[in-house]
């Protein structure tokens, strides 16, 4: 059967309709699946992590490529059609987690491969807060391939200090090296999505581009920096401890930066010496 009729076919046995509040949208098109596996570059020996599975279209490609797959699947109803499917594979393990809750590293060790890699596409209504989980936790694998919709992967992917850019893309940058692979067209997923998407690789950077004092402190600068972006750098940042006005117009000054400047305009490395002299 094609991945069209496989999709129909367990729709309708388990009667199952996509639940929007989930950000369910299954994808049905064979070529996308193929393209986004190539870009992972799996490898026999990975360890993959599968958020989001669903109905278990990608789970069955990549189960054929890596020793093991874990599925991180929230909804019970698609764990149950997980279960049934994968029952004969001996490399499929599922979890009934919700991803935010779960120590991703006490599950990469406890598995002790050498590579991990995360594929998915991930559930648009909470993307963001997936990525910067997974960039935070500074769990032990070498990749993230997801699929996002694809104006959070524009931004996802934007250079710092273009107005492409937001405060998630300092993060980004600051812990990977991101590229947006290729679009998906709507028509690749049932029920439609009123939205493209499009497929990202970020790679997880095994050291730290820059060197920086108090990470906490450089994010929070970022954050505010980007809450209010049509504020100058000084306005935008009057509320951060150790950033008043004068304080951090003598930082700019030493940096030769323009006391006008908007957060939007500088780059992660400008936000890393204002950070590291404040």
């Amino acid at each position: 059967m094609s991945i069209l009729e496989t999709t129909k076919f367990l729709m309708k046995k388990y009667n199952i309709t996509a639940t929007k509040s989930l950000g369910q949208n299954f994808l049905i098109d064979e070529e996308i699946i193929d393209k986004t596996i190539d870009a992972a570059d799996i490898k026999e020996a990975d360890l993959i992590i599968e958020i989001g599975p669903g109905l278990g279209t990608l789970t069955e490609k990549l189960a054929e490529k890596a020793s093991k797959v874990i599925c991180i699947e929230l909804d019970k109803k698609m764990v149950e059609i997980l279960n049934d499917r994968f029952l004969l594979y001996d490399n499929v393990e599922i979890i009934n987690e919700d991803i935010l809750k779960l120590d991703l590293n006490e599950i990469i060790n406890k598995n002790n491969f050498k590579n991990t890699k995360i594929v998915a596409n991930l559930p648009y209504y909470i993307t963001t807060p997936i990525i910067m989980k997974l960039l935070e936790e500074n769990a032990k694998f070498d990749s993230i391939t997801v699929m996002v919709q694809k104006e959070v992967a524009d931004r996802l992917c934007a250079k710092t200090g273009t107005r492409d850019s937001g405060a998630i893309t300092y993060a980004v940058e600051y812990y990977s090296e991101a590229k947006e692979l290729f679009k998906v067209p709507s028509t690749s997923f049932i029920p439609m999505p009123k939205v493209e998407s499009a497929v990202i690789m970020l790679k997880v950077r095994k050291e730290k581009c820059y060197q920086i004092k108090d990470e906490e402190k450089l994010f929070k600068i970022i954050k505010y920096a980007f809450m209010q972006r049509r504020k100058t750098l000084i306005n935008a940042l009057q509320n951060v401890e150790g950033c008043d006005k004068e304080r951090v117009r003598e930082v700019l000054q030493e940096l030769g930066i323009n006391d006008k400047v908007r957060g939007e305009a500088l780059t992660l490395e400008d936000f890393v010496k204002i950070a590291n002299l404040i």
